[in-house]
């Protein structure tokens, strides 16, 4: 479990809320290019062209995800955070004692990609979202990084602590190997003291981003575990601020070294 079922967003600095803050979400039911049917939750903003669509972790559309999506619709942009599990779990909302395990292990990259591309398309056709980012975390994180190679026309991919490089040489989905097809910009973020991701990792992925010339930003927080950002916890006020930040001031202006 990526985090405790309690777990809430990080509040939004006063500083990042815009003038008219966005409205509250809803559930919509989108159909994929294969037919299948999945939840995803919607947050418009009350203006703006800005748009991210979340990529949850291994649980898939947790209560933690719809109310990110609502947080970024008051910071002012338009957001959808979408499920993995509508052709195995069906679309109906699921409880804190989902077993996502066994549909994580029926969950293949293709679907996730075709579920992420209507995504994409829903929340452009919903809102006024005309520059769409791909943000994701744990397993989204991976998804995320991947968009930048996988999704023509999104704006920028953005990962918390997505595993870059391969896990084993059956690995089909390392991002590490797809930096030669990324052609939008990438912002990474990562813990220090993320026991599933070594620091070697990260390192590897910044490297070959920056040999093949994508623009990106690293960062990563030293002392932070793994998650850091799904916990509302003191100890990691600091990072999860900044990681606002950088998510919004990389929305805003398109340069993953911008922090708002």
């Amino acid at each position: 479990m990526c985090y405790p079922p309690s777990a809430r967003p990080p509040e939004i600095s006063p500083d990042l809320l815009p003038i008219s803050g966005g409205a509250a979400g809803e559930d919509v039911i989108i159909t994929s290019e294969d037919g299948a049917r999945f939840r995803a939750h919607l947050a418009r903003a009350a203006e703006g062209e800005g748009g991210i669509v979340i990529a949850p972790d291994v649980r898939g559309l947790h209560a933690f995800y719809e109310e990110l999506a609502e947080r970024f619709a008051s910071a002012g942009v338009h957001a959808i955070a979408f499920d993995y599990f509508g052709r195995t779990a069906g679309v109906q909302r699921r409880g804190d004692d989902f077993a996502y395990q066994e549909h994580n292990a029926k969950n293949t990259t293709a679907q996730i990609h075709a579920d992420l591309a209507s995504a994409i398309g829903h929340l452009r056709g919903a809102t006024g979202a005309r520059s769409i980012y791909v943000m994701g975390f744990c397993k989204g994180g991976r998804v995320a990084f991947n968009a930048a190679a996988e999704h023509v026309g999104i704006a920028g991919a953005i990962g918390f602590y997505g595993w870059p490089v391969r896990r084993s040489d059956e690995d089909p989905s390392a991002p590490i190997d797809n930096v030669d097809r990324m052609d939008v910009p990438v912002l990474g973020l990562f813990g220090g003291a993320d026991q599933g991701i070594p620091q070697s990792a990260v390192d590897a992925f910044e490297k070959a981003l920056t040999e093949r010339r994508v623009p990106h930003h690293i960062a990563t927080y030293p002392g932070a575990p793994h998650s850091f950002f799904d916990r509302k916890l003191a100890e990691f006020r600091t990072e999860c601020d900044d990681a606002w930040r950088r998510v919004l001031g990389f929305i805003r202006t398109g340069d993953p070294s911008a922090k708002a």
